[in-house]
């Protein structure tokens, strides 16, 4: 297999364009080129000229001959891997492994286990996606919270109300095979080589449907507004399950994908002397600017129906050796209230697949680390002591709407009254509110501080109109569960995984986690 790198072609071209180019870089003819595959594609804006540049793996005839084209940088050759799962099982036999949490990380653990004949059982606290979705919508139009099925609980996790991004900065082969998953099931194309792939919520509703039948008619099996509430275990090892605090399960193997935010699981756990850490993690506020403001920067005031929205990217280290850094960028998203527990706010971002909304904003953070909430004295649970004192001061910020100052009046700490350029773009009600002193004065000098840099570096960034929204608490989980070399914890047949566990940071990677738990178990049990 040949690998064409950085291969660049104009906004305007064509696959048959695209085609010609290949047989031109290699030299070849039309009929020695026998199959391509588009691995990578991005944007290159660095020259004012915007092209894609592309990564291409190729097939060609008598590929010997291409010896002397092989340059070792544009031109290379390669010896593609695919993702195989494993096909050695163990052999403790098991009954059913029983799988907490039905995001990214628990479906497609339940999805290999399945595929591999072992009928996973998934337990999740909240609601199926459609389902969800209603309560969701209500809550962001009324502000009743449903604390079991909201932004952050019920069917595809967290995730699912983003931007519902699929890059990752891990190396992994079971990228791709994540990528190509989604694909099969309803995602478009372009997630399986765009740079910085995305679905969108809208259409990660449609694959969570798919995703779940296929699931069951591979033998697995979905309990819904079921919550894990207790276990018991002896000599070591997990022995049987407590659901919504009336009902006891048997269960050998149990996955815990639980996710971020299951705050009352992680207090639980701990008191069982499940073993966890606080860790750090970084919390701030959503920003919000017109996203034509960023198109005109980031693409050079060139408009073209092939670039979309443009994303961006900042980050800087302080000299109070805290980084702050974007977080979840959205473009043409909207800021979401995605709160979970009553009298608590927190704020997330969202964006349809069309990102075709009128602002880009993203969560602009300062991290955190252990010693910020040591005075709460929880041990492992200190963060999440803090992200909740952080959240209801957020909540009585506005009455539990989300709370919003303008960039200068929170720099100069003044209440805002009314918008400027521009308005804001949110899913649930908002009000002016004093965002700054929501934080402890650190983390808002230290945001202030990041985005006074990151103006220099994007012109108006740091615009005194740019819309401040509080809180971003839930980058990543405040704490993270120990496991051995075999994944399992310090409890046998307790799989710790995910995001929750402090072993992911967003959907690809929390789904990769979920698939090398699915291969742990499958490599010491066999199915009876």
């Amino acid at each position: 297999m040949i690998r064409i790198m950085n291969l660049a072609m104009p906004l305007d071209h064509n696959e048959e364009e695209l085609e010609e180019k290949i047989i031109k870089k290699l030299k070849i003819r039309l009929t020695e080129l026998l199959e391509y595959e588009i691995i990578r594609r991005s944007i290159d804006a660095r020259k004012g000229q915007i092209t894609f540049r592309y990564i291409i793996d190729v097939k060609v005839a008598n590929e010997t001959r291409l010896k002397n084209r092989i340059d070792g940088k544009k031109i290379i050759k390669i010896k593609r891997e695919e993702y195989q799962f494993p096909t050695q099982r163990g052999n403790i036999p098991l009954k059913r492994p029983v799988i907490i949490g039905a995001g990214p990380a628990g479906l497609f653990c339940a999805y290999m286990l399945a595929k591999a004949g072992y009928h996973p059982l998934v337990i999740e606290r909240g609601k199926s996606v459609d389902k969800r979705i209603v309560d969701v919508e209500k809550f962001w139009k009324n502000k009743e919270l449903n604390p079991s099925s909201n932004v952050q609980f019920g069917e595809g996790g967290a995730g699912t109300f983003s931007d519902g991004k699929l890059n990752t900065s891990v190396k992994d082969i079971r990228n791709r095979k994540v990528l190509k998953i989604f694909h099969e099931f309803g995602a478009p194309k372009e997630i399986l080589y765009d740079a910085k792939p995305h679905i969108g919520t809208d259409r990660l509703i449609d694959f969570l449907v798919s995703f779940r039948h296929e699931i069951i008619n591979l033998g697995g099996e979905f309990w819904f507004e079921t919550c894990l509430t207790d276990f018991k275990y002896e000599d070591g090892q997990i022995t049987s399950i407590e659901l919504n605090h009336d009902k006891w399960y048997e269960c050998e193997v149990l996955v815990l994908a639980i996710g971020h935010s299951a705050r009352d699981t992680f207090r639980m756990l701990h008191s069982k002397h499940f073993d966890m850490e606080a860790k750090p993690f970084a919390v701030g506020y959503r920003v919000e600017h017109p996203q034509d403001m960023i198109n005109e920067i980031q693409y050079h005031g060139i408009s073209h129906h092939n670039l979309s929205a443009s994303p961006y990217k900042v980050h800087t280290k302080l000299n109070n050796e805290r980084g702050v850094y974007s977080f979840c960028m959205c473009p043409g998203g909207y800021v979401v209230n995605a709160s979970s527990q009553t009298n608590m706010l927190a704020v997330n971002g969202m964006s349809y697949a069309k990102r075709d909304g009128k602002n880009a904003n993203s969560a602009i953070i300062v991290s955190v680390t252990p010693e910020d909430f040591s005075a709460y004295k929880a041990g492992a649970l200190s963060g999440v002591c803090f992200q909740e004192d952080m959240e209801r001061k957020a909540f009585e910020a506005a009455n539990g709407a989300i709370p919003q100052q303008l960039y200068k009046d929170f720099k100069e700490d003044h209440l805002s009254l009314s918008y400027g350029a521009f308005q804001s773009e949110t899913k649930g009600e908002h009000a002016f509110a004093d965002v700054r002193h929501i934080f402890p004065d650190v983390i808002a000098e230290s945001f202030i501080e990041g985005m006074e840099y990151f103006g220099s570096k994007i012109p108006g960034f740091n615009r005194d109109d740019a819309i401040v929204s509080g809180i971003e608490s839930r980058t990543s989980s405040p704490i993270k569960m120990y496991r051995d070399e075999m994944f399992e914890s310090n409890i046998k047949g307790i799989y710790p995984c995910g995001e929750g566990a402090g072993y992911a940071g967003g959907i690809t990677s929390a789904a990769m986690d979920g698939m090398k738990i699915a291969e742990a178990i499958a490599q010491k049990y066999t199915i009876i």
